[in-house]
């Protein structure tokens, strides 16, 4: 605890000295208690200031000051007020704990700062507005929260440079309700974001159009916030490691995201999943063998709220890239089958019809078969009955396998349909009905085949 007191006036007239000598020593206040307000509203300040284990009745205020490094830590304040202040060196606030009202313990909107941000083991604890309100921040360096780092109340960084990067491993963000937005990082620009091993925000967190050059990393977090756990919307980042420590409690939405590389884990998917619009060139395995994979796959994307076409059209490129066309394929026919579904009357049962007779054209050696047992089914029953020759002496030999052949196939002819006919019922009912398969197995073929050709 602090062991003396010293006025605020007192503490600025001191580092606003304009001495010469003064102003080349860094201005130092250890275990000090100090009173009133330190306001340095757009001062120009020309030496370092340090307070270590410091305790201030009043916010500490630089907005739009000029300064160089300022360091704050194991400190207790009602606030650091920042906004569009100049600092000239890293800001460091670890270990403190700041508490804030309406602006928020710590206020560095639209700030530039030519270090880094230190915010290591600092607790921060916001009544009103957020815990940290650094939209627009422009920075050179990194901005670090690990270290046990606790918000009681939003982060913002909406629209931040962070080329340092963001670092936030084993931090937590605590929100009064899991459905309020706990970190929002819309716009963000940064080499890497780590919310990462250990972290853990009961709020939603919101990377909304952000740009992030290498890795956004969410291994081993805790997304406790409801309705839309993460939101990626248009993000493009390098790398996403999605494998969370435990399932997201609300919806992960990656729709119009890009990734070079994406990790995850089934045992973290959730419904609702919002993928449509998600490209990627990479996709980590999540088994050993590339058919358990593709199932795991197909069930990632039937986590998705409503059917959407792209994610099966995206992950069967990425199969196809990989050489796995048979893999490709499956997942095209799943989304066709999954297409079906959404569909009423004639549609649905003409798909349902492509689906068993050539699988959408991804399986025409279904067709195949159906015409292999329907050949032997003929063959067996025309073999067992006499036809009647329409004109006696002419024509071939009656052969049962060639007049199966010539009704199924409505293309062409070997002969025999028009030498022949049946005298008995239900062997001439027979024969209507291979005929009339015929025409509808050659149809779906026809379908199938031309579907695969002009949407593969």
């Amino acid at each position: 605890m602090p062991d003396g007191y010293i006025d605020a006036t007192e503490v600025r007239r001191a580092i606003l000295n304009p001495d010469a000598h003064a102003a080349s020593e860094p201005y130092v206040l250890r275990g000090i208690h100090v009173r009133g307000a330190l306001a340095l509203d757009g001062a120009d300040i020309r030496r370092l200031v340090r307070f270590e284990a410091c305790r201030f009745d009043e916010p500490i205020t630089l907005e739009g000051a000029s300064t160089l490094a300022f360091t704050v830590t194991g400190c207790e304040l009602p606030g650091f007020i920042a906004p569009t202040a100049r600092i000239g060196g890293r800001l460091d606030l670890r270990g403190s704990t700041i508490s804030g009202g309406r602006r928020g313990p710590v206020n560095l909107l639209h700030a530039h700062i030519a270090g880094g941000l230190r915010l290591d083991g600092a607790r921060l604890v916001s009544a009103e507005g957020p815990a940290v309100n650094a939209g627009g921040l422009v920075m050179a360096g990194g901005v670090f929260c690990e270290d046990e780092f606790v918000a009681y109340g939003q982060v913002l960084f909406p629209g931040a440079e962070l080329p340092g990067g963001l670092w936030m491993r084993g931090a937590r963000i605590v929100m009064p309700e899991p459905d309020q937005l706990a970190f929002n990082g819309d716009a963000l620009r940064a080499s890497t974001v780590r919310m990462h091993m250990g972290f853990r925000a009961n709020g939603r967190v919101r990377l909304r159009g952000a740009r992030v050059d290498d890795l956004l990393s969410f291994n081993g977090a805790e997304l406790l916030g409801v309705g839309s756990s993460l939101m990626c919307v248009g993000a493009q980042v390098e790398a996403l490691d999605l494998r969370f420590a435990s399932p997201p409690a609300g919806g992960v939405n990656l729709s119009n995201a890009r990734a070079t590389r994406i990790q995850d884990h089934p045992s973290t998917w959730r419904k609702p999943l919002g993928l449509d619009g998600l490209t990627y060139d990479w996709l980590e395995s999540t088994a050993q063998s590339q058919h358990e994979d593709c199932a795991n796959r197909l069930a990632w994307l039937d986590h998705q709220s409503v059917y959407a076409p792209q994610p099966y059209e995206q992950l069967a490129a990425h199969y196809r890239r990989l050489g796995y066309d048979g893999e490709a394929r499956r997942v095209l026919l799943v989304r066709e089958r999954r297409r079906r579904a959404t569909r009423r009357g004639v549609s649905r049962v003409w798909g349902a019809l492509l689906d068993v007779t050539v699988g959408y054209g991804y399986r025409p050696w279904i067709a195949g078969i159906w015409l292999a047992l329907l050949t032997l089914l003929g063959s067996l029953v025309f073999h067992f009955h006499t036809p009647v020759a329409n004109k006696q002496g002419e024509g071939p030999p009656f052969n049962p396998v060639a007049y199966t052949l010539d009704l199924l196939v409505p293309i062409g002819g070997l002969g025999q349909r028009g030498v022949w006919h049946w005298d008995q019922a239900g062997v001439q009912a027979l024969a209507y009905g291979l005929i009339a398969v015929g025409w509808v197995l050659t149809t779906t073929v026809v379908a199938g085949v031309t579907r695969t050709l002009s949407r593969g």
